[in-house]
């Protein structure tokens, strides 16, 4: 079972370009589809965890499952799993194509890889929001969200911090009302 996970998060490691939120539909796609680790629900509370933990996504990802799993060996395999194939791809190309990097033709490998990584983003975003079952007050917290870090330039760590009370406010409210 060990080297399953292991094997599992070296897969996603080595076929993801993009970084974490690129690798969430291929995490998904493994543990949720394909494994049957966690069921959807539970996903999508890793994800939340996950974006709200220091540390990349998908590695914080892989931490939660494997931990889930079979504790801190599974938690270990599953890391080591999504961490090495980026070692290992940042070391080859540390060492091999640093002295090719004004080649041009590396550099249109570069700009093609581009657009198939912006997809990969903007599938990520589409399927989380789909499973959220977001009603229309959420995806209207979301779009405001999105639009006072683009225009106003704020960080994004203010605004988690206020939905975070925000949160904790309504449903202390909530809670209050339905006494």
């Amino acid at each position: 079972m060990l080297f399953d996970m292991f094997k599992t998060f070296f897969k996603v490691g080595a076929f993801t370009i993009g970084g974490g939120y690129a690798m969430i539909p291929i995490i998904q796609k493994e543990i949720v589809d394909n494994k049957r680790w966690v069921e959807e629900d539970e996903f999508l509370d890793t994800i939340a965890i996950s974006q709200g933990s220091p540390g990349p996504i998908a590695v914080n990802v892989s931490i939660f499952v494997g931990y889930k799993l079979k504790g801190f060996k599974g938690a270990l395999a599953c890391a080591l799993g999504t961490i090495l194939p980026s070692f290992l791809i940042i070391l080859l190309i540390a060492t091999v194509f640093f002295q090719y990097r004004n080649n041009p033709i590396i550099e249109k490998v570069f700009l093609g890889i581009r657009p198939a990584v912006v997809a990969l983003i903007v599938s990520a975003v589409y399927r989380l929001a789909k499973q959220s079952k977001f009603g229309y007050k959420k995806i209207s917290i979301s779009v405001i969200t999105a639009l006072i870090i683009i225009v106003l330039s704020i960080s994004p760590i203010y605004l988690i911090l206020a939905g975070g009370m925000g949160s904790i406010l309504f449903y202390k409210n909530k809670q209050t009302r339905e006494k």
